[in-house]
């Protein structure tokens, strides 16, 4: 691991504070739709889909990752969220910062395995269909499965277990070895492109917080080819740089699966 290059992608749509590490390469998403407004790295350079930003949010960091990036290790990100192993993670964003995934933790992670996932989260009371249909519009999900069914026989049974599991590496973040990272972004985003056709082809539209459902059925996803391929991986606590409103996202989910009002926003 000595000589292996491990570059972890920060995805971000303004200027925010950055890790000093050179393990992170800050990019600025979604450049086609809203413009250019930091002195990152930009997804529409090279081979991009950064217009597509509105709906898939950071995969078009992710698609510019696998399409433009050389690495040995790949990695994505989120400029409020980090993988850390620092035992406290609290204080204010400038001490959270401090405190996430160095590289030198990284490379000692990947020699045991050639992925770093999130901990898992656990939803306790409701499989993760239910809750992506309690708190989502389900059709778009519904759509993926089909087109799991058609395309991807061999993840279908997988996928299925939405409908029993209760735990998710979620928000679309990881470090993995290229071929996996590569592999995966192939067959991730065939999947999702073709839900975009087919979303088209029905006049399937939301406004807003819902219209970035390709990027939230990705974070569903990632379990399924992870546990498809039987992929050893390693999971690492994900660090808020900005304090969670632990409240208000707690309500949001109980108005949600009881009252069937449907999230407006992230939390």
């Amino acid at each position: 691991m000595e000589e292996s290059k491990i570059t972890i992608v920060v995805a971000t749509h303004k200027k925010y504070a950055m890790p000093k590490d050179d393990l992170y390469l800050p990019l600025e998403v979604g450049v086609d739709f809203h413009g250019k407004k930091t002195s990152f790295q930009s997804d529409n350079d090279g081979n991009n889909i950064s217009k597509k930003n509105d709906g898939y949010s950071e995969l078009t960091g992710m698609y510019w990752a696998w399409k433009n990036l050389k690495a040995d290790y790949k990695g994505l990100v989120h400029y409020r969220r980090y993988f850390s192993m620092a035992k406290c993670r609290l204080g204010k964003p400038e001490k959270r910062l401090q405190k996430v995934l160095t590289k030198q933790q990284a490379e000692n992670l990947l020699k045991g395995v050639d992925v770093i996932l999130p901990r898992k989260r656990n939803y306790l009371i409701e499989d993760l269909y239910d809750h992506y249909a309690h708190t989502m519009h389900k059709e778009p999900l519904d759509l993926t499965c089909e087109i799991i069914k058609e395309k991807y026989p061999k993840y279908y049974d997988e996928f299925l277990k939405l409908h029993e599991r209760k735990t998710a590496h979620m928000f679309n973040m990881m470090v993995m070895k290229e071929e996996i990272f590569d592999e995966y972004s192939e067959w991730l985003f065939d999947i999702l492109f073709e839900l975009e056709k087919r979303a088209k082809k029905i006049d399937l539209k939301y406004e807003g917080f819902h219209a970035r459902f390709y990027g939230r059925i990705s974070e569903l996803l990632l379990d399924v080819f992870v546990r498809t391929n039987n992929i050893e991986y390693v999971e690492v606590p994900v660090i808020s740089i900005e304090p969670v409103n632990w409240i208000k996202k707690g309500g949001g989910f109980l108005k949600a699966k009881f009252f069937g009002k449907k999230y407006e926003e992230s939390f």
